[in-house]
Formats: C-alpha cells, sequence, structure tokens
C-alpha cells in the first residue's frame, strides 16, 4: 500500500494509504479504500520463504457528530488476518474492527474513549513507498482500549497527545470470517494486561514546511514476559516546495517486546512527486542485541486519476541473518 509522508490532525477520522474521505453532511464524515495487490519474495536465503501471496485490503472509517460536542467513530477493515505460509491469493480474509467509540470536545481539547490506536512516532505510517513501513510498523500502537487526549499547547502551534490503555481483549478482538480468535490477558505480550497501566505520550509541532514530533511511551509486562518496554521516538519531515519530502525518525526500545533486551529503530525516507508519478525510497536499520537487520526499499506510484492509483515497490532485507528480495505491486481505489 502507498504511504505518503503526511502530518495528519492527531484526532478526527484518519485513515492511510491512498483513502479518501468525504463529508455526507455535516455532522457525518465517512471514507475507505480498496487495495487489491501481489507481494512475492523472489528470491531468500531460506527457499521456503519464496512465496506469492496476493491479496485484497478493505478500510473504511466514520465520524458521526452526536451534539455539537460528542462525535461517534469507528473503523473497519478486510485483510488477511494471518501472514502467508505459502503461495496463497485471497485466502484467510476475516473482517475486524479497528477503531470503535465516542469523541468529546472540550473547547480545543479532544478526548476519545473506546478502541483506539493511541499516538506513537510517525514513521510506521508515513514513510513512503509500497515497502516502506515493512520494519518500522514492528512498533505501532493499535487496536487498544482506552481513553486518548489530544490537546493544543499553549501558543506554541504544537499539539499534545496523551494515552491510558490495554491491548483489545474484549469480543472486537476478534474478527468475523476467517476467525483470528478473541484476545484474553491468558495470551500474554506487553500492554496485554487488561489494565489502564500502559501510557503514550507524543508532542508535535509545525515549524513551517517541517514538522517534528518527540514521544514515549510505557507499556508493562504482561503474561510470560521478563520486563517492562519503555520507548521513546523522535522524528521529523520536511516539504521542500519543489515536489521533494523527506522524514526521518529513530526510535529506541528498553526491554523491546517485553524482552531483557534492547532495540533502536533508525528510519529514513525521502519521495519526489512528477506530475502523476511519485518516486521514493526508504531504509530502516534495527539494532538489538544479536545484531542488525534492514531493509532498504524503492517505489514508484502513479495516480490515475483522484481515486485511482497503482504503487509499485522492491525490497531488499536482511533480518535476523534471513536475506530477502521482495516485489510489490497494487491497485488502490479509494471512495
Amino acid at each position: 500500500m502507498k504511504k505518503t509522508i503526511l502530518t495528519a490532525g492527531l484526532y478526527g477520522l484518519a485513515l492511510t494509504g491512498g483513502t479518501a474521505v468525504y463529508a455526507q453532511d455535516a455532522g457525518f464524515v465517512w471514507g475507505g479504500s480498496i487495495e487489491v495487490g501481489v507481494d512475492s519474495t523472489v528470491n531468500a536465503t531460506d527457499p521456503a520463504a519464496e512465496l506469492t501471496d496476493t491479496y485484497v485490503t478493505v478500510d473504511a472509517a466514520f465520524e458521526a457528530a452526536l451534539t455539537d460536542r460528542i462525535s461517534a467513530f469507528g473503523a473497519l477493515t478486510l485483510e488477511s488476518i494471518t501472514d502467508a505460509t505459502d503461495d496463497r491469493a485471497f485466502d484467510d480474509l476475516g473482517l475486524y474492527v479497528g477503531e470503535l467509540g465516542l469523541r468529546f470536545a472540550f473547547g480545543e481539547t479532544v478526548v476519545s474513549a473506546g478502541k483506539i490506536s493511541p499516538v506513537f512516532a510517525v514513521a510506521w505510517d508515513a514513510a513512503p513507498g509500497f515497502y516502506g513501513t515493512s520494519l518500522a510498523e514492528d512498533y505501532e500502537l493499535s487496536e487498544m482500549i482506552g481513553v486518548t487526549v489530544d490537546t493544543p499547547l499553549g501558543n506554541t502551534g504544537g499539539v499534545l497527545s496523551f494515552a491510558a490503555f490495554y491491548v483489545d481483549d474484549t469480543f472486537l478482538s476478534d474478527s468475523i470470517g476467517n476467525k483470528r480468535g478473541r484476545n484474553s490477558v491468558a495470551a500474554g505480550g506487553v500492554g496485554n494486561t487488561g489494565k489502564l497501566n500502559n501510557f503514550a505520550v507524543q508532542y508535535t509541532r509545525d515549524f513551517g514546511d517541517t514538522t517534528g514530533w518527540i514521544g514515549a511511551r510505557h507499556l508493562s509486562a504482561g503474561d510470560g514476559d521478563v520486563s517492562d518496554e519503555t520507548g521513546v521516538v523522535i522524528g521529523a519531515s520536511h516539504d521542500f516546495g519543489n515536489g521533494f519530502d523527506m522524514i526521518a525518525e529513530v526510535a529506541h526500545f528498553d526491554g523491546a517486546g517485553g524482552t531483557d533486551t534492547n532495540a533502536t529503530y533508525a528510519t529514513l525516507g525521502a519521495a519526489y512527486a512528477l506530475d502523476d508519478w511519485t518516486f521514493s525510497t526508504t531504509a530502516t536499520a534495527v539494532d538489538t542485541a544479536t545484531g542488525t537487520d534492514s531493509m532498504i526499499a524503492f517505489g514508484v506510484d502513479r495516480a490515475l486519476t483522484q481515486t485511482v492509483e497503482v504503487n509499485f515497490g522492491i525490497a531488499r532485507f536482511d533480518v535476523g541473518g534471513e536475506k530477502s528480495t521482495a516485489v510489490g505491486l497494487a491497485a488502490v481505489v479509494s471512495f
């Protein structure tokens, strides 16, 4: 899926990767996208990893005003809910709720409660290209139960976001179609505590054509974990005004994934837009106690209409000592 460098609002309806958002009327906003593509590992150290996944992903989201200060929001996703272990075509599809809750406006401060996506870092969503987010997405926060608060910080022009949450263990953690199963605290994993003892905070500010962010998070140990996870992130993106954009982000985690080891992620991406074409490259390195994982990816995107685009990417991975080359092609239709 195409990922463009952007700094979206920290509240309201947000859909990634070639998604349009339309206002039906003053009180209802909705949007979505359908992506059909092929992701193929064409060469790998382990021949068993050489496989082709032909997939479809459907995203849809809405926000509806209930009063002048309260709105309901939600998001649905239909996709393959397991990783491909062999050649696969439109299989293992499951429909699940990514977000669902209520949003309350107190002046310029917005409080969201329910199933949420806490704000932490940017590269996992905004690194450009078909494969640009592939390693950075390790630290995405999504499908959490909790509360977020987004508020402007005085006259600085920046926004402070705070969240308290835990991994969704309600019936909403399951899926329809191919069932992924309901999550439970017994499944373990950092943040999967059933308590609001996990936190994320991030400050984001625009400086003209540059956007900067700095954040931190704490995920409490779950069953079977040996450590809490504490992470920090700093990053920036810049629009040069001539079609050229860049993004850079570094994230460090003590007790990464509830283990007794640390991990540092560094991502650098660039994109150049020329008429209906966008050319991009992204590199990510992950430094851990066992070595360094890496990815370098190149992408070419072509907008066919305002709502249809085609994305192509090629990437070289070196993860866990296993090297592989992947090629991807997708068509994205926004609605």
